[in-house]
């Protein structure tokens, strides 16, 4: 068979080989040969199809080596929403990470459409290719359709897409975008006959056949019309079904602007803003997103393999036109799963490899499997830090999908979350704060969708938990509103669930039942009357069970008239207030997203009723308050407080994210004016809280409230800083005294080169924390972390004023209730390289092996580690309510003592362990 010419077939079909073995029936001698044949026929149609493609490249020179742009972090969002939404809301998230881009490359995808936005029928809108085509030249368009369109498709509809009229009117947009043209196409029946013949593509279907001609005639238009290295006359923007690609030289954001996506509506929308860090990125087609057939991915991070990638895509007749890591990685992707056929899970393992112990904890059978494909395609695997966000058309199974995929060493930044409902959304995103803006945006316009989601996760790239991926499909029902149904699964085909039982609050509906608003209807004046916060928070936790959402409202609404009547009953709703949004408790019938909705919202409307810094300002001529409100709009009245004044309330929702006019910059010229007590709230994803500070800022607190960014806490030294939600990346790098509180989970890197102080997180690290840390800080984690957790930390003695960690591997139930996770630790490089500290970890079932360290070893816990930490698990209690005696020295109900409960992970050897890490700092 002409197969076997091909190397890289022949490798593919050992390989799929023992895939398949498994299903082989050798005690049936004649279904075995049949399906060997089978086999033998689909390699041979893979052989075909990428014989097809030599002429495509015969001519073009080996790809140049060349110099490469600097690494950055670009910026990666995507949803999928079981209804169509506008791309008003890919801007917001967009634009919330505006600081990852530069302005050299913005794009968006957009897939699963409402046929009449586009003035198609449903038919022609499922059955037929959108070719977008971006024009550079004025006049190419009678050139291209002559060679590339007008012979080969039979057109069904076509136009030049809109945009407004002047590019200079979008602010910060210094180039033009280029017009674009769209087809709505198919292959001329003839034309495909005729390349079925001539390329032996009989084996095929009709459709895949269809889909690989589409996919060539594109090369062909590209090569024609598109040099990275000279002229540039138009290139193919997407050519799939049910999607398309607008990319500029620009931001992203300005990519929905200049071509009027405001209100067009679209089921998925992924955008990318920055441009590619590998590759000749400064054409103007390097920009992200780039395509394979019927996928759109873009990506954060770049390759250190690159061209040996280009050099693997090559031998198989594939050849990168436009030069970047990203191109080739779609080009992989369409390979692994358009040419070879893989289902996705393979196609996942094909460029991200489970490794090392997890590997070594898949079933044998998977293990089997595994290995021949990394055997095959461990040479093409991108290596480096990189992060993946796909747009895919399944059109086989007829499904849209979002997908993530973060490399095995999770060296770039995700978070995925998902929103159940009426409404159900699938966030992926580098950023939280991104994904509660695409939230926000869409609760705008439909309050079907909440502010919050359900659920927020990271993946764990190359596990034998989650594969490091997530998939989000959208399936029809044939709803003619369009509706369609959203489940979210991970690498391996375990469903990410929320609980089904749960309703959310819906604004509009009910829920406004006060006529009077002075009129009481709960018993809570004794707890404003006897300054007890703490009996309110009970009885909100205990109200839920019975009340319904218009109750919990007219609660909410009774404690706002209670907190303007004066500091100390604001000072209880405050604090009552915060614990709802805090602590864990069970919410019954009710999903608490809604109820930390409404309490946030409840909170911002008490917050926002304080006067300004304008001692004039309308309505407060005469009030009394030691708490003082600036925003963006009366930042012009900024000063020093009065005698009376102590704390300074700043309503982030209108700063910008960073630079001289953002809040924090505000906040630290506060500080040095005299405020010492700040309340942020309405945060949006801004960055950078308690920088800047100097040092001795011992005796300021600082509470967030709302979506806080990156860097928040970092470089600190003194001051406290208290986080009502989850955090994000680079919290508290260098930090080097103070403390730190997060009710939540936090993000990558946290704590990095952190040189003291003390840090208490309720939820889970992601990667990477406390890489580099060195001197005395004092961590504790209650949940886990992904990966690397104090990798080269660097702390002496914990007995002797060094640093530590306490890791719990805790979490909580929808009861509120705590329980043990799975394991303490997932991953590896546990203490990897580590000269001195020491990680307490909550373990009593000796979950924690040798296998998961590097240079370190487990001990046994001994009285003097115990009181060490113990004032420390004190303090989380007062934080958290994780008690000692019932939540941690507890095992399955069982008292256990905290030497049976805890072991101790230390440096195998050190040259001192009684210098405590900070001499190069004196």
């Amino acid at each position: 068979m002409e197969c076997w010419k091909n190397g890289a077939t022949w490798q593919w079909f050992v390989c799929l080989g023992l895939i398949l073995e498994p299903t082989f029936h050798h005690s049936n001698i004649p279904l075995f040969v049949t399906q060997r044949f089978q086999l033998m026929t689909t390699a041979h149609m893979i052989d075909r199809i990428l014989e097809s493609r030599r002429t495509l490249i015969e001519d073009l020179p080996s790809p140049a080596r060349f110099e490469t742009e600097a690494e950055g972090g670009c910026g990666v969002t995507g949803f999928a929403c079981s209804i169509p939404v506008r791309g008003k809301h890919i801007f917001e998230p967009s634009r919330q990470m505006h600081n990852r881009g530069n302005g050299r490359g913005g794009g968006i995808a957009a897939m699963g459409f409402d046929p009449r936005m586009l003035g198609v029928s449903p038919e022609i809108l499922e059955e037929d290719y959108i070719l977008q085509i971006a024009v550079l030249e004025d006049g190419v368009m009678g050139d291209v359709h002559r060679e590339f369109i007008e012979p080969w498709f039979q057109v069904d509809f076509s136009e030049e897409i809109p945009h407004i009229d002047d590019y200079r009117d979008i602010h910060g947009l210094e180039v033009r975008p280029p017009d674009v043209w769209r087809y709505f196409v198919r292959v001329k029946p003839d034309v495909l006959d005729a390349f079925i013949s001539r390329q032996g593509l009989e084996g095929l279907s009709r459709r895949k056949a269809e889909d690989e001609f589409v996919y060539q005639n594109t090369f062909r238009l590209n090569k024609a019309h598109y040099d990275a290295f000279g002229k540039q006359r138009a290139f193919v923007l997407s050519h799939g079904r049910n999607f398309f690609i607008l990319k500029i030289v620009g931001y992203a954001e300005q990519v929905v602007q200049y071509y009027k996506l405001d209100d067009f509506k679209s089921h998925i929308w992924i955008a990318h803003q920055r441009y590619p860090t590998k590759g000749r990125v400064w054409h103007p087609a390097g920009a992200h997103p780039f395509i394979g057939l019927n996928e759109a991915l873009v990506h954060n991070g770049d390759f250190a393999n690159y061209h040996s990638v280009v050099e693997y895509l090559r031998q198989r007749n594939i050849h990168p036109l436009f030069l970047t890591d990203t191109e080739v990685s779609v080009l992989l992707f369409d390979l692994y799963s358009r040419t070879y056929g893989y289902p996705l899970e393979y196609v996942i393992e094909a460029l991200a490899p489970t490794l090392e112990r997890d590997f070594d904890q898949l079933s044998p059978e998977k293990q089997k499997i595994y290995r021949a494909i990394q055997a095959t395609h461990i040479h093409a695997s991108p290596d480096g830090p990189w992060f993946f966000i796909i747009a895919r058309n399944d059109t086989e199974n007829r499904r849209l999908q979002l997908i993530g995929i973060t490399d095995t060493a999770m060296l770039r930044p995700q978070v995925f979350a998902l929103h159940d409902g009426q409404v159900q959304v699938g966030l992926i995103c580098s950023e939280k704060q991104a994904i509660d803006a695409t939230l926000k945006s869409l609760s705008d316009e439909d309050p079907r969708v909440g502010t919050v989601a359900d659920r927020y996760w990271n993946a764990r790239g190359g596990s034998h938990t989650d594969g490091g991926s997530f998939i989000f499909s959208l399936e029809g029902n044939g709803s003619p509103s369009g509706v369609k149904q959203l489940t979210c699964l991970d690498k391996f085909g375990k469903e990410v669930k929320v609980p089904s039982d749960q309703v959310p609050y819906l604004p509009g509906r009910v829920y406004y039942v006060l006529e009077e608003e002075n009129r009481q209807r709960f018993n809570i004046a004794s707890f404003f009357e006897l300054q007890r916060p703490d009996l309110l928070f009970d009885y909100l936790q205990q109200g839920i069970r019975t009340w319904d959402y218009s109750d919990f409202m007219d609660c909410l609404k009774e404690i706002r008239i209670w907190a303007r009547k004066g500091d100390a009953y604001f000072e209880v709703a405050l604090s009552a207030l915060t614990d709802m949004l805090d602590r864990r408790y069970p919410t019954y019938d009710k999903k608490r997203r809604s109820i930390v909705q409404m309490v946030s919202k409840t909170l911002e409307a008490i917050l926002r009723n304080f006067p300004s810094l304008d001692q004039n300002a309308p309505g407060f001529p005469d009030q009394k308050s030691s708490y003082r409100l600036i925003d963006w709009e009366t930042r012009q009245f900024f000063r020093a407080p009065s005698y009376d004044e102590k704390v300074l309330i700043i309503d982030a929702s209108l700063f910008p994210p960073e630079g001289d006019w953002c809040d924090s910059r505000l906040m630290g010229e506060a500080f040095f004016r005299g405020w010492r007590r700040f309340i942020v709230f309405g945060l949006r994803g801004q960055r950078f809280h308690g920088c800047g500070f100097g040092p001795d800022s011992g005796g300021v607190r600082i509470d967030i409230y709302g979506s806080s960014g990156d860097y928040l806490g970092s470089g600190i030294d003194g001051l406290s800083l208290y986080v009502h939600g989850n955090a994000q990346d680079q919290l508290g790098q260098i930090m080097k005294a103070g403390k730190i509180v997060i009710y939540g989970d936090t993000g990558q890197t946290f704590l990095y080169g952190a040189k003291g102080g003390e840090v208490y997180v309720m939820g889970n690290a992601a990667g990477r924390p406390l890489i580099n840390a060195v001197g005395k800080p004092r961590v504790l984690i209650n949940g886990t972390c992904l990966d690397y957790l104090a990798e080269s930390f660097m702390a002496g003695d914990p007995l002797n004023g060094g640093g530590f960690v306490i890791l719990n591997g805790l979490e909580f139930d929808q009861e509120g209730r705590v329980k043990a996770q799975a394991t303490p630790y997932p991953g590896s490089n546990l203490f990897s390289l580590a000269s001195g500290g020491a990680i307490y970890v909550r373990d009593p079932s000796k979950l924690i092996d040798e296998e998961q360290l590097n240079g370190g070893e487990i001990v046994s816990l001994e009285e003097k580690d115990w009181f060490l930490i113990l004032t420390y698990l004190q303090e989380n209690e007062k934080l958290f309510g994780i008690r000692v005696e019932e939540d941690l020295l507890k095992v399955d109900g069982k008292a256990m003592s905290p030497f049976e409960v805890y072991r101790k992970v230390r440096p195998k050897s050190a040259p001192d362990l009684n210098k405590d890490g900070l001499q190069e700092w004196d």
